[in-house]
């Protein structure tokens, strides 16, 4: 009684005051600046769903652990869809949060209405369900009203529904296993079986430790497989980044074990019920001394003994978490093992893949700490801030005359898709009147980890003779910047940037002076093997200003953000360039996949209009893998239109978001992508395997809801011909009045047969044939 007491105890005050805790957060959301409401409630309610799939584990009653673990899967998704409310198509979140909501209400009718006919207590079920319906009625009546409140309210109600859940819950013994298992099979007071489930407990106790060995063995072999997979530098990032993927390995496995094996052997143990008990009285008809055991009784006794020890396994599970995750992972690593060895064939290779779940944890990681780090970096560069600052210039080019460079966006995979664009690189790179290259946007993937550079940067680009310059996307950023900076910054320039790093993070990460030495001198050491021209910039934006046409290129981090002193200098840059044509060049788009982008947070809304307000006629962006163009109109009398590119095709994966917009939803009139539908989804019909067509069905024919096609790329991602990579030639051609954006693919040139477009997407004065290109008038 004691182990039931105190685990009581703990359900009432620990467990139910840790909700009441998060619930409070969520009521609190509205008072306090948060920039994303959805994101944060919805973090609240993945905590407080893995509270009660914890607590469910403690439970007496198999109904009260289903339940839980059912209410709680439910708060997971919901906080899951709020955390990703992003990736979903507008109206989607609110519509399957309501969807959740009434599952979760209906299910609570349905107990109500049994217990109420067998005579049992159903006040509590009533109570659940009337707030789960409450919380529906408030979301239908506020929808579209008042969002961070909707948001805040429904998260708490459900979290206190939860609470109310913990605190009235009844908890299990772990020690009366054996005599719960014969209660449930309706044999008790059978001796024989009593004792047999007494000796079965008793070796499942003996034998626990010897199935952890076994489970922490497994762990330490898929740690080894992963790290020779992806590769060891000696960093955090190196030794991190595997182990997050045998993190990810587990939790499949426990999805496994208790998403898909055990409710099928609940189920299997429900419909044989009765069956099993009639077995057993038909095998004990024997005496247990003349039994034999090469016979028919012999082998019903031992699989009815075999169901018996998984039962008083998974009953152990639902008494004990750890007992729980021990089960979970002997049953579901050799699947989970099974699966990490074959998803990298199956064409799955960001989603789906654990080696590349260590990205999302850097993402937030970095993401949190860009515009720090990038400030810190900027404060020591030896350059103020002013017009002046960060500018570079290629001794080929002349102030006054005209010049060519080429921008090449996200190409960092290493893989075909990446190497089958290097011949038009190279040979429009290499032209005379090209004076420099940037590589805009994600330079390495999956981290930018300096150990990727040489086989996904430096070897890809061989051969480059002109200036490469770059600014970083958000996967560079996952390493804190640090391969980047060894590359793209000056030997000096570097290791003060890092060293400025190190300090804004206060010494809380691995990397040290003896690291930062050998980053730089890995870098300069590919820069003289490979003969590529690069290592001229002092921070991860510049500008390349003439008499008359100014680049400024901007640094918007993981989340879309600068810091106050990059902002401060971009101000600085327009404000002396006013007169002259100016280029803007960003890590991410405010237009793309058939959407405005600009909406994504307040600060980046105000980066866009900080460019309309100076006027900025031109702005191109990567992040997104393809090639897109819109025009966007004057605003509010203003008179000023803007062009807008996405120009992510360089090699990584590519988006199929614009590609699969339909044309009535097109944020401008005047719009055109790369690639257009038709030949995209003839490669994807023809590659897509059976076992994948239902999720390329629902992407085609439904967009991918809840989701969207621009979140499903990389499912489909087949580095096999056709491809649709590309890249961009700008020609500043100041004696004709005019620039020119070149665009180009694995063949050479694109031609307007190519695209799909919309209004004056393409020229009125070009045919379909004509080989494609923007011509802008300078002034």
């Amino acid at each position: 009684m004691s182990g039931i007491s105190f685990s009581f105890l703990r359900q009432k005050y620990i467990f139910t005051a840790i909700g009441i805790f998060l619930g409070l957060l969520a009521l609190l959301t509205p008072f306090w600046e948060i920039a994303e409401p959805a994101s944060y409630v919805g973090g609240l309610l993945v905590w407080a769903g893995i509270l009660e799939i914890i607590h469910g584990f403690r439970r007496a009653e198999n109904n009260s652990r289903y339940s839980a673990w059912f209410s709680g899967t439910i708060t997971l998704l919901i906080g899951t869809l709020m955390i990703n409310a992003s990736l979903f198509q507008a109206k989607a979140v609110v519509d399957f949060i309501i969807c959740l909501f009434l599952i979760d209400g209906l299910r609570y009718v349905y107990f109500v209405l049994k217990n109420k006919k067998a005579g049992k207590p159903y006040l509590l079920g009533l109570l659940s369900g009337i707030g789960n319906f409450i919380v529906v009625i408030l979301v239908l009546l506020f929808r579209g009203k008042g969002f961070e409140w909707l948001i805040a309210l429904s998260g708490a109600l459900r979290i206190f529904g939860t609470v109310f859940n913990l605190y009235t819950a009844r908890l299990g013994n772990a020690e009366e296993v054996s005599t719960d298992i014969i209660q449930g099979m309706g044999l008790e007071g059978n001796k024989e079986l009593e004792a047999l489930a007494d000796k079965l407990e008793v070796e499942y106790n003996h034998r626990a430790p010897i199935d952890a060995g076994w489970v922490i063995t497994f762990i330490i072999i898929l740690f080894f497989i992963h790290l020779g997979r992806m590769g060891f530098d000696r960093s955090f990032l190196g030794i991190m980044s595997p182990a997050i993927a045998v993190i990810g390995d587990l939790v499949i496995a426990l999805i496994i074990a208790f998403g898909v094996i055990a409710p099928f052997m609940s189920i299997f143990r429900k419909v044989t019920g009765l069956a099993i008990q009639s077995l057993w009285s038909w095998v004990q008809k024997v005496p247990e001394s003349n039994r034999k055991k090469i016979s028919l009784r012999g082998l019903a006794e031992v699989w009815l003994t075999r169901q018996m020890r998984l039962s008083i396994g998974f009953r152990k599970s639902g008494y004990s978490f750890p007992t729980a995750i021990r089960n979970g992972l002997k049953i579901g690593l050799p699947f989970s093992a099974l699966l990490a060895a074959i998803m990298p064939v199956l064409g799955m290779s960001w989603y789906f893949d654990t080696e590349n779940w260590a990205s999302g944890i850097w993402d937030g990681w970095a993401g949190s700490r860009a515009e720090v780090w990038r400030e810190a970096m900027i404060r020591v560069s030896g350059e103020e801030p002013g017009p002046n600052a960060f500018r570079l210039m290629p001794n080929t080019m002349n102030k006054t005359e005209d010049f060519s460079f080429v921008v090449v966006g996200d190409p960092g995979e290493g893989d075909a898709s990446q190497h089958i664009l290097k011949d038009q690189i190279l040979a429009v790179s290499n032209k005379p009147d090209v004076d420099f290259v940037v590589i805009s946007s994600d330079i390495v993937y999956p981290s930018g980890a300096m150990k990727d550079y040489e086989r996904k940067f430096f070897l890809p680009f061989k051969g480059l003779t002109k200036p490469v310059y770059a600014i970083p996307g958000n996967h560079d950023w996952y390493d804190a910047l640090e391969g980047f900076a060894a590359t793209f910054f000056t030997p000096e320039a570097a290791r003060k940037a890092m060293a400025a790093r190190i300090n804004s993070d206060l010494h809380i990460t691995s990397t040290n002076k003896k690291d930062i030495e050998r980053l730089v001198n890995q870098a300069s050491f590919l820069k003289s093997e490979y003969n590529l021209p690069v290592g001229y910039q002092n921070a991860p934006f510049f500008q390349v200003s003439t008499d008359f046409f100014v680049l400024i290129t901007i640094d918007t981090g993981v989340r879309r953000r600068v810091d106050s002193v990059q902002l401060a200098w971009i101000k600085a840059v327009l404000e002396a360039s006013r007169g002259k044509y100016v280029m803007a060049l960003l890590g991410h788009p405010f237009y793309a996949i058939g959407e405005y982008q600009g909406n994504m947070n307040p600060d980046f809304k105000a980066l866009h209009d900080l460019l309309r307000q100076y006027k900025v006629p031109l702005v191109m962006a990567g992040d997104t893998h393809d090639l897109e163009y819109y025009k966007e109109l004057p605003q509010n009398g203003d008179g000023h239109t803007m062009h807008h590119f996405v120009n992510g095709g360089g090699g990584a994966y590519l988006s199929i978001g614009a590609a699969m917009a339909p044309h009535n939803t097109r944020p401008a009139a005047d719009w055109a992508n790369y690639p257009s539908r038709s030949p995209l989804v003839h490669k994807i019909d023809s590659l897509t395997p059976m076992w994948k067509n239902p999720a390329w069905i629902w992407t085609k024919k439904y967009n991918g809801y809840p989701f969207s096609a621009e979140w499903l790329s990389a499912a489909f991602d087949y580095n096999q011909a056709p491809y649709f990579q590309s890249f961009m030639e700008i020609k500043v051609e100041k004696s004709k009045n005019r620039i020119r954006l070149i665009p180009y693919g694995i063949n050479g040139q694109l031609r307007w047969t190519d695209f799909e477009y919309g209004g004056k997407g393409k020229p009125e004065n070009a045919s379909a044939t004509d080989l494609a290109e923007w011509v802008l008038p300078i002034n």
